[in-house]
């Protein structure tokens, strides 16, 4: 006989080696199990040899964001006012500095002759509003209107204005409790 016609022969051929065959599969299967369950129920050492598992550094990790160097105003607080310099540093600086698109230079009294010619009102007016390339406060929201008032003081008088400082307005009182009933 040809090998054509024996093609439904398998490599087990007598029931000794059917047996072996099925032992030794159950074996495979049941020494898996157990390997695995033993990788599954294991301690793992995470970060072994290193502190990253005690208290103090796992309470750091889990501490919240805001707590690392931000500082939490309350919103309801009365606002602080800066002082004119600290106004021109945060954001004036940025085109008074240098002169950009037209903004009259700190310190140059030829660039701010004609807008101290104007007037104190006039040229803290443009400041408030803005003008031509300049923002509305200069480009800050938050700034009071104190605020912007002393930033531009500070400018004109560094560049020969003789402008005084504007007075603070008085915090409003505040509503008087009422009264608990008799």
């Amino acid at each position: 006989m040809s090998d054509a016609h024996n093609e439904h022969e398998s490599a087990i051929r007598t029931p000794k080696q059917l047996v072996a065959a099925v032992v030794g599969f159950f074996a495979v299967t049941i020494i898996g199990i157990i390997l695995l369950v033993q990788f599954v129920t294991t301690d793992k050492l995470t970060g072994a040899g290193s502190n990253s598992q005690a208290p103090e550094e796992i309470a750091s990790r889990i501490a919240p964001v805001a707590n690392d160097g931000y500082t939490l105003k309350d919103a309801n607080a009365p606002k602080v006012l800066q002082t004119g310099e600290a106004i021109y540093n945060s954001t004036c600086v940025a085109c008074h500095g240098a002169g950009v698109a037209g903004a009259p230079k700190f310190g140059d009294p030829a660039a701010w002759s004609a807008r101290l010619a104007q007037g104190y009102d006039t040229v803290v007016k443009h400041a408030l509003e803005g003008l031509r390339a300049m923002p509305a406060k200069g480009g800050n929201p938050d700034l009071d209107d104190v605020e912007v008032a002393r930033a531009v003081v500070y400018l004109a008088n560094a560049s020969g204005g003789k402008f005084k400082e504007p007075a603070v307005p008085a915090p409003a009182a505040a509503p008087a409790a009422a009264e608990p009933p008799k």
